[in-house]
């Protein structure tokens, strides 16, 4: 859902909707902006703005508050300084500063230029980073825009610093539509200008074509920027391909109609960048601290790229109707967001298993810790994945000095939809014999929805509703009564699916992971040399401990007797213990106070995933059959 419109803003809003329609009768002048380094190293970038042709009154010219794909406010504003607002001839104005994100310029001639400077010193997906290296623009941190004119095309211009010497000359890579010069590309409207990032740097490019279904052969584009070698980026340039051909078969083989005929993937894993990844119609950002030479750090950024690549379809074109149009002046609300990320979140691992870069004991193990996340959240019994989702706003990437209770009252929408989605993949395969499954659900929602809501670049014209959902899901093969049993239970409900025999028909066994052993919750504690174990975290609701009385900031003492000064005596103390028996528990409070409590743990809910042969059985061929469906490669 949005949230309540101003009547202004619906005037806006529908002013837009209606320049849309009326683009082609009548010529528009683009609104040019001249993006420059003079000091790259200082961390800022010079942005100049023209619009021209405008009719008489005020012109809001501001910046974004908010980012696509992301669902926070971001205050981007803050950024922005040595402001000057002059007329065509050069004459400067004065505008009136309604709010910190909004210059309202009146007294014009025609054309109104706003020339600034910008600070960005952040390697994600959501600001602007500026430094020696590179520049990696998000176009809402960066580029002032005007209400009136957001059906008008754009015209932007980079000017790159001189290359340093001993550096190769910074390129630019987006997915923005690009002209005769390498520098200079357009957007059609502000909804695509805002949604094009651009990386600036010496990258390292890596190009690829995939054919489909209906013979479409896009060009993916990979500009990698890294410390690493050229044999690294070949070598993830073919995992990369690896991955799109997966995610290929899993929309029937079909692509989306990529406006400018490619995809790009813009990846810089940079010491100094913050891990992230950020869908956008045509292209990627993926950043990370990681590096392709690091094996442990490699998987983790092939899945953000299966993550985002799936977005190309599952948020970009099958989007929410709570999503369309994005809103650029206020935090977007969804409470689909268990679907649009959390569905694109199962098929991460389904993915990189099926594309042979995870092994299925590494993939068991992922969807095992997605099972314990939604069993054992606190947070289930507050709140549904439905209503979990429209919570994004306040945990997406933003940031609150106060303390809050999430750990206990949230479970992420990306967690809770990838269980809906494992859930409803083997229950749909259990329920067809493997003729229907996710892939079969997802395929329907393509043809409903993403196909044919591709008509303007920025736009989706038939946004789904939960009802959209719902129908097509119940054709897809869940029928009628599942398919509202499914919704009203585990998606608004908070119910939670039973695995164990969905596993089973895979040849898989859920069971506890550590059966007779004691566990005090998932609690974090910390060591640091002194007396005792520091809860370094919310105490989850009910758990022993909370029980027992322990709160965050506590120091647990000693657990039947036992001193606790290290993780190896709180293991001894764990060891000794047995579920469901009391023990003396002493512990001291924030504030100093020492307490004599009393502590009964509980036998490790916690559960793992393996496979039936592991365990000394064999799996029938029925077993194998239907595991190598719903596991196997569809190349």
């Amino acid at each position: 859902m949005w949230p309540p419109m101003t009547a202004p803003r619906r005037v806006l809003l529908a002013i837009g909707i209606w320049l849309v329609l009326a683009a082609p009768a009548f010529a528009q002048a683009a609104v040019e902006y001249r993006v420059s380094f003079p000091a790259p190293e200082h961390r800022w970038m010079q942005v100049e703005v023209a619009f021209r042709d405008i009719p008489a009154g005020v012109l809001d010219v501001r910046m974004s508050r908010t980012s696509p794909g992301r669902y926070a406010l971001h205050e981007f504003a803050k950024n922005v300084f040595d402001v000057a607002v002059t007329n065509g001839a050069g004459a400067p104005l004065t505008p009136a500063r309604p709010n910190l994100h909004q210059w309202a310029v009146s007294g014009h001639d025609g054309t109104v230029v706003v020339r600034y400077r910008i600070f960005g010193d952040r390697t994600d997906g959501t600001y602007l980073s500026v430094d020696a290296e590179h520049a990696h623009v998000n176009m809402p941190a960066s580029l002032m825009w005007a209400r009136q004119l957001t059906a008008r095309p754009a015209r932007v211009t980079f000017v790159p610093p001189p290359a340093r010497p001993g550096r190769g000359a910074w390129r630019v890579a987006t997915q923005l539509f690009p002209t005769g010069d390498p520098y200079t590309f357009t957007a059609p409207n502000l909804a695509y200008l805002l949604d094009s990032p651009a990386e600036l740097s010496d990258f390292t490019l890596r190009t690829f074509r995939v054919t489909d279904a209906r013979g479409a052969s896009p060009e993916f584009r990979i500009a990698l920027h890294h410390d690493g070698t050229d044999a690294e980026a070949d070598a993830y340039a073919r995992d990369v391909e690896a991955i799109v051909r997966e995610a290929l078969a899993v929309f029937g083989g079909e692509f989306p109609a990529f406006e400018t005929g490619t995809y790009t993937f813009i990846a810089d894993y940079l010491p100094w960048a913050s891990g992230d990844g950020m869908e956008h119609r045509n292209s990627t950002i993926l950043t990370s601290a990681g590096a392709l030479r690091n094996p442990a750090q490699r998987i983790g950024l092939l899945g953000t790229v299966a993550h985002e690549f799936v977005h190309a379809w599952n948020v970009e074109r099958i989007r929410p109707h709570s999503l369309e149009p994005f809103d650029f002046e206020d935090a977007s609300v969804s409470g689909e967001l268990w679907f649009g990320e959390g569905f694109t979140s199962y098929y991460d691992d389904l993915i990189l298993h099926r594309a042979g870069l995870a092994s299925l004991d590494a993939t068991l193990a992922s969807f095992a810790a997605t099972i314990n996340a939604v069993q054992l959240g606190p947070g289930r019994q507050i709140r549904s994945a439905e209503e979990m989702s429209q919570l994004a706003a306040f945990v997406d990437a933003a940031v609150s000095i106060d303390r809050t209770a999430w750990p206990n009252t949230f479970i992420s929408y990306y967690t809770w939809g990838a269980a809906l989605g494992l859930g409803l993949d083997l229950e749909l395969r259990r329920q067809w014999n493997s003729v229907a499954s996710l892939d079969t659900f997802m395929q329907a929602m393509w043809a409903a929805f993403g196909r044919p809501g591709q008509q303007t670049p920025g736009v989706v014209s038939t946004p789904f509703t939960v009802a959209g959902l719902m129908s097509e899901l119940s054709e897809a093969g869940g029928g009628r009564a599942f398919t509202q049993a499914f919704f009203s239970r585990y998606v608004q409900g908070r119910e939670v699916m039973d695995y164990a025999p969905l596993l089973a028909r895979a040849g898989l066994v859920m069971r506890p992971r550590a059966t007779g052993q004691a566990w005090l919750g998932a609690v974090p504690l910390t060591f640091t040399g002194g007396a005792g174990a520091l809860v370094s975290g919310l105490v989850p609701f009910d758990s022993p401990l909370y029980q027992a009385g322990v709160a965050f900031e506590d120091r647990l003492l000693a657990i039947d007797g036992i001193e606790v000064a290290s993780q190896a005596a709180l293991d001894e103390a764990l060891g000794r213990l047995a579920p469901g028996r009391a023990v003396p528990l002493r512990f001291v409070r924030r504030g100093g106070e020492i307490v004599a409590g009393t502590l009964v743990p509980i036998e490790d809910p916690r559960i793992e995933i393996v496979t039936l042969e592991s365990t000394g059985g064999a799996p029938s061929p029925a077993q194998q059959r239907f595991r190598g469906e719903w596991l196997g490669t569809r190349q």
